[in-house]
């Protein structure tokens, strides 16, 4: 999983500013902080916020140069040119050119050197004595030693020449030595070769004892790579350091003394404040030194004096009390509160990680990140979303508050009960396992012969009583023939039956894919091709329809190859069966070739453990109640056992096979229908068999609630962004649904196909779904509401359809779903406003104009093309520029007599309402507004 910025900036602790602030810089565009990274940019910024020297770029170094090699080559080519062109001067007869600066004194060298001669070097002539030459280049000084070592004179150390010209000079006369060929060290003739300025400067320098050998001059690398100097980290700006509260001990009250009369307790009560503090008196007296003890008989009282004066000091006492207790608003009190603080109060901020479980609430995230809820709204408040609470957020909203205080927040997903009865069911020691049977589930594009094909293997008519001739529901049968004991399940071959191919795929063995000769590889086919490796399971193509004569097989076989479906006779791994549900061509080896993969798969099973499995589908049946469609996958079911399904619980009252008839048991890949569940479980629930009802009900009330904080949690939440839409929202028009169907599968299809329309204009409002007939309830609902009950393989009794008739509310009952789908359709085409375009029907030209008085302008034009009505309007037209629209005729003459229209090639006079300003030449247009009824 990718990083984010937040993530990476607290690894590398730094700020997420800081980190955004560079990549900007670079000029890499990351949004905020909580932007994901791939993994060479993640690398990248890690080079640049990195102390470690490893982690950043290596400098690249050019290779090595000698700088007095480079300025002894530099100064050999200008001499050849300047020797070039004062040949070419004297080839001409021209004085010869003037020599540069640096090569102003050329040192005479002899035009050609034998091998075997020494390589000797004119000195120069005007070299000072004093000065040395420059040190030869290194390849030189090791073909020397190589030649002649017996000859090496001592080696003076180099000085630098303060002028430029000695060193050139040096370098010319070393070049000779250095063009000379180097013989072996077995030759004499090379011994020789060596330079004469070194034994001039050796003589020119005083006697001095022979210094050790001078140190190559270190040769100086290319400079490094220009790159970024990385960003110098200055650490965070401290706005504010947490630290713990200090809280100072409370001061304790000082106790009177043993012999302190109950009087001084009095007087203390008088000077003392009133908020806690001690009074200016007795501050003066503990100052100043003991105070001095008052005692009744040195003031000349009595008993009855002390006990009066006692009953007077506990008076005042407790209104003293009274009076701190009343204004304790100060800062004692606040730190007494904050010792004594309640352990379901929010903690001090924590800096750790910070792990909610789901569903998260504001109350839970600010429980455990230790911040005040209202911070935490007020976060979401600035973010744009309107929350409480109480309220649920999503994980990522809560990962973004917590980000807001640089806290890693895990969200941990709670485990339900019945995931719970997964673990232990996977924890348990398996029994005697056995053979089962497969269950094969036959998937493909609708009208290529599925259910034709599986009623052909089970001798049976099933396609015949589905309404259009097109499966609208998942099938599930049984068949048996001798040891042979396959599960069958079908599904709808129909675009909107989307889940239910889905389910079929994730509870199958083998996937049969059905595909039609004629027609090949259709959308439904790709569908249920990706469903099938979705649940990895093994696909077997049933090539149907081959005894069409537009039957093509092998253009069919091609395109299953370009969808990774490789028949076995082109060499891959797929087998493809050729069918005919009709004749009955392939049927049986088909069946053949299922058995033989159940066996390669070795499907096995425990009969004796309690039975689970998955909710095929589930209806309210009128006489039964609840009856849900299970295929049992693993266990025996029994009659009388506590069934759990969903939302759904009870004890099983009656179970029924796939052909109706009632049975006792069903074992392992056995398709039933059960009977006995409290609510209508979804299509694709687990269903377990649970030791004891009570605890049932408790995991079904579970289930429920989970379903209603999923459906409050994904409900749209007030923002500041869409406020203003669902202000405005009273524009659209809704098309308010009641639907109806006979099982819950085709209820999540219908409401999901339903809501697909819903378009910008017009939006579908599903007021209620559910399973089960239309009932009184139902219509009071929809007369309420002004909606229409859609009814989807149910039908309504006489009771229901005369109360409808009475309060006028529309019902409408559908078998196949492609035509309530249509009609829903039309329906919202008469909700949406209609458009209005414009109909020209004809123009006239200006060719005179009449001023009649108390009339106005009169112009008197010909109709070049189409027609001029009298209720139509008039756009006025100058030089192609429009002059006046939307204006309408106030009377059309022709021949002094009035005309309703007048026709192509005639000539007429028209007074235009309010408009006078008419020109000879002015092309006027009449047109019409037409409304057009637009599509959705």
């Amino acid at each position: 999983m990718a990083k984010r910025v937040f993530q990476l900036a607290k690894e590398l602790d730094v700020t997420s500013k800081q980190v955004l602030e560079k990549c900007r810089a670079e000029g890499l565009d990351l949004k905020n902080h909580m932007a994901a990274l791939s993994a060479g940019l993640e690398a990248t910024i890690r080079e640049w916020f990195s102390d470690d020297a490893k982690l950043h770029s290596a400098v690249e170094v050019a290779a090595a140069v000698d700088l007095e090699e480079a300025h002894r080559e530099a100064a050999a080519q200008r001499r050849r040119r300047h020797q070039e062109e004062v040949e070419a001067a004297a080839a001409a007869g021209l004085p010869a050119p003037e020599a540069p600066a640096d090569i102003e004194a050329p040192v005479e060298v002899e035009p050609t050197v034998e091998a075997a001669a020494p390589a000797e070097v004119a000195p120069p002539a005007e070299a000072p004595a004093e000065e040395v030459p420059a040190v030869a280049a290194p390849e030189q000084v090791a073909a020397e030693e190589a030649v002649a070592e017996e000859h090496v004179e001592p080696v003076v150390p180099p000085v630098e020449s303060p002028a430029p010209p000695p060193a050139v000079q040096a370098v010319e006369a070393a070049e000779p030595a250095a063009e000379a060929p180097v013989e072996p060290p077995a030759e004499a003739p090379a011994e020789p070769a060596t330079t004469e300025p070194a034994p001039a400067a050796a003589e020119a320098a005083p006697p001095a004892e022979p210094a050790p050998p001078a140190p190559p001059k270190p040769v100086m690398p290319a400079g490094p790579q220009v790159v970024p100097r990385p960003a110098q980290l200055q650490g965070p700006r401290v706005v504010r350091v947490e630290r713990p509260d200090h809280v100072p001990a409370p001061r304790r009250r000082p106790r009177p003394a043993a012999d302190v009369t109950p009087e001084e307790p009095a007087e203390t009560a008088k000077t003392g404040a009133a908020h806690g503090g001690r009074g200016r008196q007795e501050e003066e007296e503990r100052k100043g030194g003991p105070r001095r003890r008052n005692s009744p008989r040195r003031r000349g009282g009595g008993v009855a004096e002390t006990s009066e004066r006692l009953q007077e000091w506990r008076d005042r006492d407790l209104s003293e009390r009274r009076e701190r207790l009343a204004a304790a608003a100060g800062g004692g009190l606040r730190r007494h509160r904050a010792t004594t603080r309640r352990p379901d109060e929010p903690a001090a901020r924590r800096t750790g990680p910070v792990e909610v479980t789901e569903p998260i609430t504001i109350k839970d995230l600010s429980a455990a990140m230790g911040v005040k809820s209202a911070e935490l709204i007020k976060k979401m408040m600035a973010q744009g979303q309107l929350v409480t609470v109480n309220q649920t957020i999503t994980a990522e909203a809560a990962e973004l508050l917590a980000a807001e205080y640089a806290l890693e927040l895990t969200v941990k997903r709670k485990k339900s009960y019945l995931e719970e009865i997964d673990e232990q069911l996977s924890r348990r020691e398996p029994g005697e396992l056995t053979p089962r049977p497969p269950v094969v589930t036959f998937l493909g594009h609708v009208d290529h012969g599925k259910t034709s094909l599986l009623d052909r293997i089970r001798r049976a008519a099933v396609v015949d009583t589905e309404s259009g001739g097109i499966t609208q529901h998942i099938g599930s049968y049984r068949y048996e023939s001798g040891e042979r004991v396959v599960t069958f399940l079908d599904t709808p071959g129909h675009e909107a039956f989307t889940q239910m191919r889905a389910r079929g795929a994730n509870m199958t063995d083998v996937v049969v894919l059905v595909v039609a000769a004629d027609d090949g590889v259709m959308p439904q086919t790709v569908e249920a091709i990706n469903h099938a490796k979705a649940a990895e399971v093994p696909i077997i193509v049933a090539l149907n329809k081959i005894d069409l004569p537009n039957a093509n097989v092998q253009r069919v076989l091609g395109q299953l190859a370009e969808r990774d479906l490789q028949p076995r006779e082109w060499g891959g791994n797929t087998e493809v069966i050729q069918t005919s549900a009709q004749t009955g061509e392939g049927v049986e080896a088909l069946v053949e070739t299922l058995s033989l993969e159940a066996e390669l798969l070795e499907l096995k099973a425990d009969p004796t453990a309690a039975a689970r499995g998955t909710v095929i589908e589930a209806e309210m049946d009128s006489g039964r109640g609840v009856v849900a469609r299970v295929l049992v996958q693993d266990g025996t079911l029994r009659v009388g056992d506590v069934a759990l399904a969903g939302p759904g619980s009870g004890r099983v009252r009656q179970i029924l096979n796939d052909r109706g008839q009632e049975i006792q048991q069903a074992g392992p890949a056995t398709p039933v229908e059960v009977a006995g569940l409290d609510a209508v479980p979804v299509a694709g629930d687990r269903f377990y068999v649970v030791g004891d009802l009570s605890r049932a009900k408790e995991m079904a009330e579970q289930v429920r609630q989970e379903q209603r904080e999923e459906k409050l949690a994904t409900k749209q939440q007030i923002t500041l962004d869409n406020l203003f839409d669902q202000i405005s929202a009273g524009e659209v028009s809704d098309l308010p649904l009641i639907v109806k169907a006979d099982v819950q599968g085709s209820v999540e299809v219908l409401v999901d196909s339903l809501n697909k329309l819903s378009t910008g204009e017009v939006r579908v409002k599903i007021l209620h779904a559910a399973v089960g007939g239309i009932s009184g309830s139902d219509v009071l609902l929809a007369e309420a509401s002004g909606a229409i009950i859609l009814g989807f393989h149910v039908v309504a009794d006489a009771a229901t359809r005369e109360m409808a008739e009475r309060l006028g509310v529309e019902i409408r009952l559908y078998r196949i779903i492609y035509e309530l789908i249509d009609a829903v359709t039309a329906a919202m085409k008469g909700l949406l406003e209609p458009e209005f375009k414009e109909e020209i029907l004809g123009h006239a030209e200006v060719r005179d104009v009449f001023k009649i008085t108390r009339v106005g302008t009169i112009a008197g034009c010909y109709v070049t093309d189409g027609t001029i009505p009298r209720n139509a309007k008039i756009r006025v037209t100058r030089g192609g520029i429009v002059i006046e629209d939307e204006r309408t005729l106030e009377s059309l003459k022709r021949h002094k007599d009035d005309a309703r229209e007048v026709r192509n090639g005639m000539e007429c006079g028209m007074k235009i309402t309010g408009y006078d300003d008419v020109k000879v030449g002015d092309l006027l247009e009449a047109y019409r507004s037409v409304e057009v009824a637009r599509e959705l």
